[in-house]
């Protein structure tokens, strides 16, 4: 049963937070700026409010997971740090000597009251909010790109996950104590996962065992991220894969299995709009949803900046139908021209026919595809045969028993012309200087988040990381522009 509003909190010690919690410190600073009940709106129909015992509230079970992703901290270390540091229990809007929740209870909140609920749009839209609230989004420009995340399950073998993490649990006890390596069990030499499960929980069983050693906190957060795999991801870890997750490419010869977030952000670095996929989708067939919904989020959008991907002709007709400048150079296949053997062949303006380079001019030319349609028309030139047989350069150019010799060069679209014209001007060479601030921000998701790699499997598990990811680097942009 959920109360329909949150408690008042009475408690003869709350003065302690004016002590210890000083006016700059970064939680208080997030609770002056957001006003959390607009979490208990969105999640209030997903408890009963007649029956059964008083449920957790659900902002405070919220900003649980937001102190996870602030500091990239596993569920048991954040709610054990919750039990002894002040501003945690402050901005958690508890007593400071009321006692702290089960870590499992996270994992219930995740599977059961943020099922089928749109996190992402609605973090992303209320920090768009704020933003303009306070005056601080200003450009009307947005600025689009896609960042890749790993999926969890496919890094490694089962076997090696487990290998890695009692690596490092045992590398931060050495730093202590070296003299515990002779009190640990035999590592396991087979490659069979049930065995190295068995050596990983009894390695466990020995360092707790320690007990003023697991007070230390970076043998604390090893020890618990391994008890973690062990316990609750060992049925991941035996299937090892995650269905959603897609081969995608970075460049021409390097790849990654996982996830794409689509990101598009203000010029004052505000994220305000998002979509996460499969690591394979092209990054330019988002473009028409993240401006869609950074228009919804309450952007003004006059311009878009973005990398060649974007340039396709599909985007370029619809930023034109809104009347929106998109400032990405398009594919030099388009603008130099997609044709083979350029320095072979030549073209006379005056007789609008391609020469060969033994001056041999095309005797016609036909034009091949439809007006309208995504790809562009075709001319194709031809030349006498005959003279192909006998030429002195027919060898890689003349194919024995050829019925005849043609040279193809794609048509410019006028939708193309129109865009080669915009992307010499003033205007769009100062707006590509303003690409870079997004690949920062792809970078302190990534680093300072946790989002290099994704923490659970499935496409709704990414969701929701890239939804408290995004909502945290917002606020904390907010934060410091109001400064």
């Amino acid at each position: 049963m959920i109360q329909n509003q949150q408690s008042m909190i009475f408690s003869p010690y709350m003065g302690i937070y004016d002590l210890v919690v000083p006016k700059e410190n970064l939680l208080r600073k997030l609770n002056d700026l957001v006003d959390f009940s607009f979490v208990y709106d969105e999640l209030k129909d997903k408890y009963c409010h007649v029956n059964g015992r008083n449920a957790i509230d659900p902002i405070r079970m919220f900003k649980y997971l937001l102190l996870k992703t602030i500091y990239d901290l596993s569920d048991v270390d954040i709610v054990d740090r919750s039990k002894y540091d002040m501003s945690f229990k402050y901005f958690l809007h508890m007593a400071p000597e009321e006692p702290v929740i089960e870590p499992s209870s996270l994992t219930k909140f995740r599977k059961l009251r943020l099922k089928d609920v749109n996190l992402l749009d609605l973090l992303i839209n209320k920090t768009v909010e704020i933003a303009i609230e306070k005056e601080i989004i200003k450009s009307k420009s947005i600025i689009v790109d896609a960042t890749h995340t790993k999926a969890r399950y496919n890094q490694m073998a089962p076997r090696e996950i487990l290998m890695d993490r009692s690596k490092k649990l045992r590398k931060a006890i050495y730093q202590i104590d070296e003299s515990l390596k002779n009190k640990f069990p035999v590592k396991n030499t087979s490659d069979v996962l049930e065995d190295e499960i068995a050596y990983c929980q009894e390695l466990i069983d020995v360092i707790e065992k320690e007990e003023t050693l697991i007070e230390y906190p970076k043998v604390k957060e090893q020890l618990n991220l391994l008890k973690e795999t062990v316990t609750d991801d060992i049925e991941q870890l035996q299937s090892s894969e995650d269905k959603d997750a897609k081969v995608g490419h970075k460049t021409a010869d390097s790849s990654f299995f996982g996830y794409k977030t689509h990101i598009a952000m203000s010029e004052e670095r505000i994220i305000t709009a998002a979509t996460v996929t499969t690591g394979e989708k092209n990054d330019g067939k988002q473009l028409e949803t993240l401006i869609e919904k950074s228009i919804k989020a309450g952007m003004e959008v006059e311009t878009v900046i973005g990398d060649a991907a974007y340039s396709e002709k599909g985007n370029i007709e619809f930023t034109k139908e809104n009347e929106i400048k998109l400032v990405a150079k398009l594919n030099p296949v388009v603008t130099q021209g997609n044709r083979k053997k350029e320095d072979e062949f030549e073209f006379n303006k005056d007789a609008g026919m391609y020469v060969c380079k033994a001056g041999h001019m095309a005797i016609r030319k036909a034009r091949q595809g439809k007006k309208g349609v995504a790809k562009n028309q075709v001319d194709t030139y031809y030349f006498d045969i005959e003279k192909c047989k006998h030429c002195p350069f027919k060898d890689g150019c003349y194919k024995e028993g050829a019925k005849s010799k043609s040279y193809s060069v794609s048509i410019k679209s006028n939708v193309h012309t129109e865009q080669i014209q915009f992307q010499d001007s003033d205007y769009f060479k100062e707006k590509s200087k303003e690409r870079y601030k997004i690949e920062a921000k792809n970078s302190e998701l990534k680093h300072r988040h946790g989002y290099n790699v994704a923490k659970s499997s499935g496409l709704l598990g990414m969701e929701l990381q890239g939804a408290m990811a995004i909502f945290t680097v917002n606020l904390k942009r907010i934060l410091k522009l109001i400064d």
